[in-house]
C-alpha cells in the first residue's frame, strides 16, 4: 500500500495513459481509496474500466474482510462501466454481510428457472443502482442428467443474457482473474459485452479441461497458457 502511491506519482509525471483500468482483488480499504483516486485521475473520456469487487464466495463475507471493505467497494464500482462479481459479491454490494449471508441460505435449494430469475432480479437491481453493465459470474445450476452447467449473466441496458458452459471438476485458484482479464481485453478491442463473455468462458473451459485431465491441484491453477493464441483470433 505505502508502494503504491509512489508509483502512481511517477506514472503522473510521465504524462502515462491508459486505454483500459481493470481493478481485481485489492486487500484493504486503502488499497480501495488509492485505485479509486487512481480512476479519478487516469482516466479518459474513453476509456474502460472494469472492477471486480472481490469480496466473498458461497454466500460468505472473505475472513479477512469487513463491512467497511465492502463499504468502500460500493464507491469503487460507482466508476466502473463493468462489474463481475459472482453472486455472493452481488448480494454483499446490495445488501450487506448478514442480509446477503441468510439469502443465500434461501437460495440454496432453487430449481434452476427460479435461480435464473433471481440472478437476472439481481443482475438488473445491481446495474441501476450503480449505473454499469453487470457479469455475474459463476453460477451453478442444478446437475440434470448427471451434468453440471455454469452459468454467466450479462445484464447490459435492458437486456440479459445468458452465457454457460458444462462445469467439469472443482474450483480453481485464479478462474476468476482470468475472466475478467480476457473480458477486459475484448472490450478494448471493441467487442461487445456479451461476445467478451463468450470468448473467456470458452477460453477457460479449455484450460480447466486440461486442469483436471492432468490432476493439477486447484491452488495451482488451470492450464490456460497454451490457448492464448485463440484470444488473438
Amino acid at each position: 500500500t505505502d508502494e503504491m502511491p509512489k508509483i502512481i506519482g511517477e506514472w503522473k509525471k510521465l504524462e502515462v495513459q491508459f486505454d483500459a483500468i481493470y481493478t481485481g482483488y485489492l486487500g484493504s480499504p486503502r488499497q480501495i481509496q488509492i485505485v479509486s483516486d487512481f480512476i479519478k485521475d487516469f482516466r479518459q473520456p474513453d476509456s474502460l474500466i472494469v472492477a471486480d469487487p472481490v469480496l466473498g464466495d458461497n454466500g460468505r463475507l472473505y475472513t479477512n474482510f469487513d463491512m467497511e471493505m465492502v463499504k468502500e467497494m460500493r464507491h469503487l464500482i460507482t466508476k466502473a462501466d463493468v462489474i463481475t462479481p459472482n453472486l455472493t459479491e452481488a448480494l454483499l454490494l446490495l445488501h450487506g454481510r448478514e442480509r446477503a449471508h441468510k439469502i443465500w441460505s434461501k437460495i440454496s435449494n432453487l430449481a434452476e428457472k427460479e435461480l435464473k430469475e433471481f440472478v437476472e432480479e439481481t443482475g438488473n437491481k445491481l446495474a441501476m443502482e450503480y449505473e454499469t453493465e453487470v457479469v455475474i459470474t459463476g453460477i451453478d445450476f442444478p446437475v440434470k442428467a448427471g451434468v453440471q452447467e455454469i452459468g454467466n449473466l450479462i445484464c447490459a441496458g435492458d437486456s440479459v443474457q445468458w452465457v454457460t458452459a458444462q462445469k467439469v471438476g472443482g474450483s480453481y485458484s485464479g478462474t476468476g482473474d482470468l475472466f475478467a482479464s480476457v473480458l477486459s481485453a475484448g472490450m478494448v478491442k471493441g467487442t461487445d459485452t456479451v461476445e467478451s463473455v463468450r470468448k473467456a468462458v470458452n477460453f477457460l473451459a479449455k484450460g480447466i479441461r486440461d486442469a483436471v485431465e492432468e490432476e493439477t491441484d486447484r491452488n495451482e491453477g488451470i492450464c490456460f497458457e497454451k490457448y492464448l493464441y485463440e484470444l488473438a483470433r
